[in-house]
Formats: C-alpha cells, structure tokens, sequence
C-alpha cells in the first residue's frame, strides 16, 4: 500500500469584531487638516495650506509673490500670512499630522495572516512512499481580541496631532508678528539714533573749533568727542540688530533670494485709542487653549493604554494555527482520500511575568498624564492674567511717554532754542536739551514696541501656539532701553 498526504491550508479566521472598521476617515491625502485649518482661522483669521504637490507649490509660490509687492511695505497682517503660506517647517509639521493619519488608518487595518508550507520525506528512500506537502495559516487572535482600543486609541492619537498641528500654525503665526513688530522698531531707533547723531557730530566738531581757539577746555573737549563717539557705536549696534531683527523674519517668512528685497515701515502703528477689555480672559483661554485640549486628550490616551494593559496582563501572544490535513491513499486498485481538520494553539505562560510591572507603569502614565493636565490648566490660567497685564500696563507706559515725557522734552528744546536766542545760554547747553529729547524719544519707541508685544501675546495666551520666549523678549526689550 503506498500513499501521498496532502495538508491544504484554509483561512479560517475567526471574526472577533463586531462589524467592519472603515479607515476613509484617515485615508485621504489631507486627512484631518480641514479641522486644522478651521481651528487656526477662527483664532488668527488666516488660512494655512498644506502643501501636497508641485502644482500647488507652484501656485503657493507665486501667491507669496503677489503679497511681497515692492510698491508698499509688508505690513504685519501680510507677513503673517506669506508665512503661513511659505514655511516650510510648517509644512513639516503637517507631515507629522499625515504620519499620525497613516497610522490610525493602519490600525483599522486586520493584520495579514502568516502562511507556511512544508514538505516531508524529501531524500529519505524508504519515506518516499509518504512523502507529505503540509500548509498552514496563522493569525495573532491577541490583536483581533484587541483591535477596537487599537483603533480608539489610534484615533485619539491622530485628534492629538491634528491639535498639534494647530499649536504650530499659531505658534508661528505669533512668531511672525512679534518679528515684524520687532524689526520695525529695530528700523525706528536706527532713525532716532541717527538723528541723534547728527547732534553729537555737530557738538563735538563746534567743541574742536572752540578748543583751536582758546574758548573751551580740553576736557569740555574730551567730553563731547566721547559722547559723539558712544553714540556712534549705539548707533552701529542698532543698525545691526535691525539688520538681525529683519534676517528672522524672513526665516519666519521663508523667503531667499531676490524675495529678500521686501521692504517693512520704518515705524510702529499708533496706540490704539482704546484698550480691549478682556474681563473673562481667564475662561476664554480655558475654553479655547489648544495645547489644553491636547493635555487632555493625553490623558484619555493613557486611561486607553491602561485599558489595552490590563487587558493583555496576562496574555501576550496568542496565535491559532488553522488548517486541513488530506490524506490519499491506494487499496486495492482504488483511490481513497481521507480529509482530517486541524488547529494548534500557542501561547506564553505568566510564570515569571505576570504583567504586574506593566500594569503599575501604565497606572502611572495615567497619574502623570492627569497631574500635567492639572498643571497645564493651573499655568494657562496664570498666562492668561499675566498676558492681560502686560498688555494693559505696557499701553499706560507706552502713553505716558508719548503723551508727557516727549512733550516735556520737546518743550525743554523749544525753550532752550529761544534762550539761545536770545544769547542767554550757549550752544552746548542747546545741543544736551536736543539730545535728551532725542533720548526720551528713543525711550517712547521702545515702550511702543513693548506694547505691541504684549498685544501680540493676548491671542497666544487666549488660543495657544505662545512660546517661553514670548514674555522674555518683551522684558529683555524693556531691560535694554
């Protein structure tokens, strides 16, 4: 009697999901940016673009063009946009947000099923007679028992970067602005010292012609040549940093080449009027912080690892191996073939591991996931009230020096240029009242540009995308008049 045995693998899998998953939701090339794009109009009125192909880089790029007129100075609202539109590691971020996509769409996905195929009796002469072909299918029943939190924790994970995505089109967009604002106050002082410049040179060269002639000392002399000297310096460091001032806003801006020719006003918009009542700051930021609601969807993150966790705590691979065993045979003169169902079964045995560290580090990704949370709430609280003072305080100082120093200063000129006159004092005493003008002058820019800052940090404060640098740049500004 000689026979073949034959062992044909079928798919039988056994259906552990309730119904089918759909990843359309995820599937498409600019998933989940239109909730990008709607958050961050909302908050900045804006629009933001996601790059996906040349065409649209190209049409991009040309927009960008149209906006950098050189006909008028790029204002601040243009320059926000032209970055947002421009940016290149905005767009990187957007990748981030299309990962995150990809990998929720992944997760509604079943795994593939591992198929192997074996053959026995091969060079054995006295087993050739039951030479066997074995097949089989396996599937990770584990995943299959487990694939709904899989996807809901998926899908937590990619809301979360879509509000990540937001965070950086806000924090970018207030970046912008504080640098516009920055450099133009950077291009103001620059007119300020060199008005003052003029000043010094005339002092210190009339100091030089009074000196050959006997009339001042060498050390009246000395002192003005030193101040004009100072001031040329203070001059020289605030062209550069004007110079600096506008080089990052046009990395904000992305902008290279014969683009980098634009042009900004050479002074800051007036004060405003009046000032904006924000008696519910703190509830706004509460209710519309970004970066709040991703610390909270962290935590729902970890409350859905926990749960994956406990669930597997002592399972950690299960697989079932399905398959037909057919068996063929010869009796007789007759064919005979005999089919035999199979199905094995493996798993790990929690001898050892008995999945009770992992349970107390999910425990405890979810107790720092909570305290964050807490924190974030008890801070963006704090940044809120503090954004409001700086704003509200910085417009009173910004007045004051426009509305009583400069005046006071002015009219300290006005007088002094009728007594010198009318030969009452001499032309040094003239020329330190034009300076201290010029000088309270510089300090009133200054104070308008720290206004302007913490103008621009309300909408952070209230919507999310603020940096730490936010609030130093202005009180580093201030330190620096």
């Amino acid at each position: 009697m000689s026979s073949i045995r034959t062992l044909a693998a079928v798919a039988a899998f056994p259906i552990i999901l309730g119904g089918c998953v759909s990843g359309a939701d995820y599937a498409g090339r600019e998933a989940g940016f239109s909730a990008v794009s709607t958050t961050t109009r909302s908050a900045i009125a804006k629009d933001a673009v996601w790059v996906q192909n040349q065409q649209q880089a190209k049409a991009l790029s040309a927009q960008t063009k149209a906006l950098l007129s050189r006909e008028k100075s790029l204002d601040v609202d243009t320059a926000v946009q032209i970055a947002l539109l421009n940016n290149k590691g905005l767009q990187a971020a957007y990748a981030d947000l299309g990962d995150s996509a990809a990998d929720a769409w992944q997760a509604t996905m079943l795994l593939n099923p591992t198929a192997s195929v074996g053959l026995k009796g091969i060079g054995t002469p006295e087993l050739e007679a039951f030479r066997t072909i074995e097949g089989a299918l396996t599937a990770n029943i584990l995943a299959l028992m487990t694939k709904k939190r899989d996807i809901a924790l998926a899908d937590t994970r990619f809301r979360q970067a879509q509000l990540n995505a937001a965070v950086a089109t806000l924090r970018l967009a207030a970046d912008t602005r504080r640098a516009w604002i920055t450099a133009v106050a950077a291009d103001e002082n620059v007119t300020q010292l060199q008005r003052a410049q003029t000043a010094a040179d005339a002092a210190s060269e009339l100091a030089e012609k009074l000196g050959e002639t006997g009339a001042m000392a060498k050390g009246g002399q000395a002192r003005e040549h030193a101040f004009a000297a100072e001031l040329a310096g203070d001059a020289a460091k605030a062209r550069l940093a004007a110079r600096l001032a506008k080089e990052e806003l046009t990395r904000l801006l992305g902008l290279w080449g014969s683009d980098m020719e634009y042009r900004i006003p050479n002074r800051l918009p007036p004060l405003p009027k009046a000032i904006a009542k924000r008696d519910t700051i703190e509830t706004d930021a509460l209710r519309n912080r970004i970066d709040l609601k991703v610390a909270r969807l962290e935590l729902e993150a970890s409350a859905q690892s926990y749960g994956l966790t406990e669930a597997t705590r002592y399972v950690t691979d299960l697989e079932l191996t399905t398959g037909l065993e057919a068996e063929r045979s010869r009796e007789d003169g007759a064919k005979k073939v005999d089919f035999t169902g199979s199905a094995d079964i493996g798993f790990a045995i929690p001898i050892f591991d008995s999945g009770k560290a992992r349970m107390r580090k999910a425990e405890l990704a979810y107790m720092r996931s909570a305290n964050r949370l807490a924190e974030k709430a008890v801070n963006i609280r704090s940044e809120a009230r503090a954004a409001y003072q700086a704003y509200r305080s910085s417009l009173d100082i910004a007045r004051h020096y426009r509305n009583n120093v400069v005046p006071l200063r002015a009219k300290v000129e006005e007088q002094s240029l009728l007594t010198y006159n009318g030969m009452i004092t001499n032309t040094f005493e003239l020329l330190t009242d034009t300076r201290e003008k010029i000088n309270a002058t510089l300090q009133s820019v200054n104070a308008k540009r720290d206004f302007w800052l913490a103008e621009a940090n309300l909408a952070p404060a209230i919507y999310g995308g603020g940096s730490s640098s936010g609030s130093s740049e202005t009180a580093a500004a201030g330190s620096g008049e």
